[in-house]
């Protein structure tokens, strides 16, 4: 082998080691990031903030002191409640996201079929992703009956149109030439739909599901502010119960584990992208 052939080899194997092994810079700057939120977190809450106003915004250690190191202190402090609120939510937003990933396929599928379907279902998609969440919520309350009923028509509301958009933009981004060929194979719309269209369109559909899962937990935590019977349920409805009472130190405690939910829905939909699709298109370049 000539000695190009060798430094060529070479660079081959360094590129696929880049490509597919460890990189520092991969945690190197997520960790620095976290530290500089700390940082900013500080200084906020123990300088810029006036003395009588540092109660709403506690540090991080006195975060991690009373609110997620206290199990249980007295009504609905400490961690215990917290948790329980937020599988609460958890069960609404994982439900309605299920029932939103139905929904919005079956609407995409059906648009995909007929241009006038496409044009007549886009100006409701868009009034609803458009319509106030919050003005809705006295006619929701008006109209259905049922707690979880209306939790989880929110979380549907919210998180529906990036599935119907995303799966719809891929089912007709398959290549012309590759319909063409379907065609004279005299294939099925069905196996059309099935064997080109669907598989095509499998990158944004994960695009899609990554957004809604967000939108999901958003929409539950919302549906928690306007929607309960009886006891305190859900993250949104205990996050409320903190603020009026100004208990600072679970208020945030409750507010991160939120957010928390969010991302852990979020990166598993990224790795189930990445399951279904491989590493073949560049939405999962360099993952």
């Amino acid at each position: 082998m000539s000695s190009v052939d060798t430094n060529n080899a070479s660079v081959d194997e360094i590129i696929h080691e880049q490509k597919d092994g460890f990189k520092i810079s991969d945690y190197v700057g997520p960790a620095v990031t976290f530290g500089l939120f700390i940082a900013i977190w500080y200084i906020i809450s123990g300088i810029v903030l006036p003395e009588h106003k540092r109660f709403l915004l506690p540090t991080p250690h006195e975060v991690i002191d009373e609110g997620f190191l206290v199990w249980r202190t007295g009504e609905r402090r400490g961690l215990q409640p917290i948790l329980v609120s937020l599988w609460d939510s958890a069960k609404i937003a994982l439900i309605g996201l299920t029932i939103t990933i139905v929904l919005g396929m079956t609407l995409a599928v059906i648009m995909s079929t007929r241009r006038w379907l496409e044009r007549a279902t886009w100006p409701f998609l868009v009034a609803v992703q458009s319509a106030p969440i919050l003005a809705l919520t006295p006619l929701i309350r008006a109209l259905i009956d049922g707690t979880q009923t209306q939790r989880l028509l929110v979380v549907v509301l919210i998180s529906i149109f990036p599935i119907v958009s995303n799966t719809l933009f891929g089912l007709l981004s398959a290549e012309k030439s590759q319909h063409e060929l379907f065609t004279l194979q005299g294939a099925s719309r069905w196996v059309r739909l099935s064997k080109l269209q669907f598989p095509a369109a499998l990158p944004n559909i994960f695009v899609g599901f990554r957004i809604s899962a967000g939108l999901a937990v958003i929409g539950a935590v919302v549906g928690d502010f306007y929607f309960r019977e009886g006891g305190v349920v859900g993250i949104g409805a205990i996050i409320q119960l903190y603020r009026n009472r100004l208990w600072g130190p679970e208020l945030i405690a409750s507010i991160l584990l939120a957010s928390a939910l969010g991302l852990v829905v979020f990166l598993f939909f990224g790795w189930l992208s990445r399951v279904a699709i491989g590493k073949w298109h560049t939405t999962n370049r360099g993952q």
